[in-house]
């Protein structure tokens, strides 16, 4: 339970005083990416670039721990104001063995649970929850933890690739519109596609599932009508065995593609290569991320100057997509890398210690022509870099952060909240103690923000409307059905999308060992107030 005296709760020990801001001295105006070695400290030779984020194990872990809590009460509480706030106990519900269509598999019991269909959702649909779809993919897949790639909104559509398939299911009733089954299975997808809606979609070389298997195979795709386009082998001469982890962007009809310590752009139209991203410093600083979403071209480099990891750096830079010409660049302090980018306009991104990559991490601001303008600290209201996940594998995107209307949002286990993306400063936020994740969606009139509460253990998550009054004062709130809450659950941490009033969610990683898992998986979940 929240201290009442307490202006917001804190869970587990004090934190620990933070250190200041890296930058304070620094405001530097000239490069800037890196690539951050793996959790932990220490020497040794200087790594690629982190990937990290909740895997099924750690998944399973926090599972177990939040069946625990999951019947407690519920306590929410205010940061940002000037007095104490006042904890509002509300009990926590659970869907009741008559809100759900399926029952949960007898103990030890190989049996899968049935996926309701959106018709057997709609009936058990109690007074005041959303409407809601859910998508079940019965495509075989291997049996192994499986990506499930970026999701795409394209008109009323919302697109996803999953193993060989790519899927359009309608957003008013998730019925399938179109799908592509391509030879061997998707390892890249870029975050966007172009502005009419095409896409790159990155296939392994080979239809084996072996790791030897090169991701080096592009292929072009309408979203809007699956019709495929061309297709083209990525490859440069003496190269080939960078291409097992590959990054991509779209900005506007260019598509960039790093992928070891070199990056190549391409016309989205033809397929064809417009030039080669340099390096710098014979080499030590090399393009290794791109992040696009717009017209504009983001580039982080990672420079490797030393053996001691903490005297190397990081650049973001800003090229014309269609010359490649340099419009600025930033340095990072030394002994710092690019962490993850949560804005192309205006720019924002994570930075984090070359020495303590998981833990030692701050947001920073550049102005319209990439000059510093502020970096802050979240730590200190207990945020994590992208909600913990991470980065999931490339600088973009940076799940359970988001900007607009002068807002950073930031969101987490049990917290989200506001800072003022000119000065950094902490404006307002929420706390609770019931183990849920919050993820900010949007900005509303740059005086409240959209969040989705996900779902818990045995009780359905909501969206709902929130600014500086805080915990108890959620407005437009959307109880989402019980009927729906053990797959909802499923997907905590996954992919979340918010168009028109609708929210779209799907898991980042799907098990195809249906023979050791207790519920099937769902591969979408949709909710929108009223009628479907």
């Amino acid at each position: 339970m929240p201290d009442p005296q307490q202006p917001w709760y804190t869970p587990g020990p004090p934190q620990q005083p933070v250190p200041g801001n890296p930058y304070a001295s620094d405001g530097a105006t000239v490069q800037g990416h890196g690539a951050p070695p793996p959790h932990g400290g220490g020497g040794g030779t200087p790594p690629g670039r982190r990937r990290f984020g909740r895997g099924p194990v750690v998944t399973a872990v926090v599972a177990l721990v939040l069946v625990v809590v999951a019947g407690g009460v519920y306590a929410a509480t205010d940061w940002g104001r000037g007095e104490p706030a006042k904890p509002v106990a509300k009990k926590s519900p659970g869907p009741s063995a008559s809100a759900s269509p399926s029952s949960a598999p007898p103990a030890g019991g190989p049996e899968l649970s049935h996926i309701p269909t959106t018709a057997e959702v709609a009936a058990a649909r109690k007074p005041g929850e959303a409407a809601a779809w859910i998508a079940d993919d019965r495509t075989d897949i291997p049996k192994q933890i499986n990506k499930v790639h970026d999701l795409w909104i394209v008109g009323d559509t919302a697109v996803q690739a999953l193993y060989r398939k790519v899927t359009a299911h309608r957003l008013s009733d998730d019925a399938e519109v179109w799908s592509v089954t391509l030879p061997s299975s998707v390892c890249e997808t870029p975050a966007n596609p172009t502005p009419d809606g095409k896409v790159v979609v990155f296939r392994h070389e080979r239809p084996d599932n072996e790791r030897s298997n090169l991701c080096n195979q592009m292929q072009l795709i309408d979203l809007k009508t699956g019709k495929q386009g061309w297709s083209k082998k990525l490859d440069e001469p003496g190269d080939e065995d960078d291409t097992f982890i590959v990054q991509s962007a779209i900005s506007g009809d260019v598509l960039s593609v790093a992928r070891g310590q070199r990056t190549v752009t391409y016309r989205m139209g033809d397929g064809s290569r417009l030039y080669k991203v340099p390096s710098e410093k014979k080499g030590a600083c090399f393009p290794d991320d791109v992040a696009g979403g717009t017209a504009r071209l983001m580039v982080s480099y990672s420079c490797m100057v030393s053996m001691d990891r903490s005297k190397n750096y990081g650049q973001v830079r800003e090229l014309d997509p269609r010359t490649g010409k340099v419009l600025w660049r930033y340095r990072t302090k030394t002994g710092w890398s690019f962490g993850s980018l949560i804005s192309m306009d205006p720019v924002v991104f994570t930075v984090y210690n070359n020495e303590d990559t998981a833990k030692d991490w701050r947001i920073t601001v550049l102005d319209p022509g990439g000059k510093h303008r502020v970096t802050f600290d979240a730590r200190g209201k207990g945020f994590e870099e992208c909600a913990g996940t991470g980065s999931g594998g490339g600088i973009q995107p940076c799940r359970g952060a988001s900007v607009g209307k002068n807002l950073i949002m930031l969101g987490g286990q049990n917290q989200a909240g506001a800072y003022d993306v000119k000065t950094g400063k902490f404006l307002w936020g929420i706390k609770d103690n019931r183990m849920r994740t919050l993820y900010p969606l949007r900005a509303e009139d740059g005086n409240a923000m959209r969040v989705y509460e996900a779902a818990g253990p045995s009780s359905p998550g909501r969206t709902f409307l929130m600014g500086p009054r805080g915990a108890g004062t959620e407005t437009e709130v959307v109880k989402h059905p019980a009927a729906t809450a053990r797959w909802e659950y499923e997907m905590s941490m996954g992919h979340t999308a918010y168009v028109d009033g609708r929210l779209v969610l799907t898991p980042t990683h799907v098990s195809g060992d249906e023979d050791h898992k207790p519920v099937r998986e769902a591969r979408m979940l949709s909710f929108a107030p009223g009628s479907p």
